[in-house]
């Protein structure tokens, strides 16, 4: 077994050991490894150990792996910034983009989106502690965000991710997590369509479980530190 492979399977099972406290099926959690800059035969091995969906911060850098792996397959996500300048790569070749907060980059996606791949599934992102440095859309905006993205045809909308402040204290990190939790069944009350609350790395993945995240979003624990 390789290291990548070992990290991965441990991340499953810390997964499965997560929604078992919280009486929940760990099926209905997706493992999104985050493979940004990463090389493609890290993906490669982790692709053989059972993971399809990866996750990519850098434009030109994911899609010279998309279009070098194409073979095998992958689901990939866009979940970093994106600026207008190189929305049409991201359009074109990815399957999501979970960190729409602009209704110009919204709008630019959905013109940009092939036709024949149908609708790009996307995921508003929610700055969720108020947190001036990161990107999101604040709670007050979010409602009329989200009718806004509902209506672009190249689109699908599938529900929210955030990026809490980061915490140590697992009470603290399950308070914004249960504040999304909130605004996830508030979006569902007039969009049953909604399935997705991607929230949760590496170091708060449990917490994320146990307010009901549907995807966690891990890294460093599955591909180690950044170089």
């Amino acid at each position: 077994m390789t290291e990548v492979a070992a990290r991965l399977q441990g991340c499953q099972r810390r997964l499965t050991l997560a929604a078992l406290a919280t009486h929940r099926n760990a099926t209905e959690i997706t493992l999104l490894a985050v493979s940004k800059t990463k090389s493609a035969d890290a993906i490669r091995e982790a692709a053989a150990a059972g993971q399809r969906q990866f996750g990519e911060s850098y434009v030109q850098e994911s899609i010279d792996k998309i279009l070098l792996l194409v073979d095998l397959g992958l689901t990939w996500h866009f979940i970093g910034p994106l600026q207008s300048n190189k929305s049409r790569p991201v359009a074109e070749h990815f399957d999501w983009v979970q960190s729409l907060d602009r209704l110009k980059i919204a709008e630019r996606l959905s013109q940009q989106r092939p036709r024949h791949r149908g609708p790009l599934q996307v995921c508003i992102q929610v700055n969720i502690s108020n947190e001036p440095q990161k990107a999101g859309v604040s709670v007050d905006e979010l409602p009329a965000f989200a009718a806004a993205v509902r209506a672009l045809p190249g689109l699908q909308l599938r529900g929210l991710m955030a990026i809490p402040e980061p915490s140590s204290d697992p009470l603290q990190q399950r308070q914004p997590f249960a504040r999304m939790r909130a605004l996830f069944d508030d979006l569902r009350q007039t969009d049953h369509q909604i399935d997705t609350l991607s929230m949760g790395m590496s170091d708060d993945l449990e917490a994320a479980v146990a307010e009901g995240s549907t995807m966690v979003r891990i890294g460093t624990a599955i591909f180690g530190s950044r170089v």
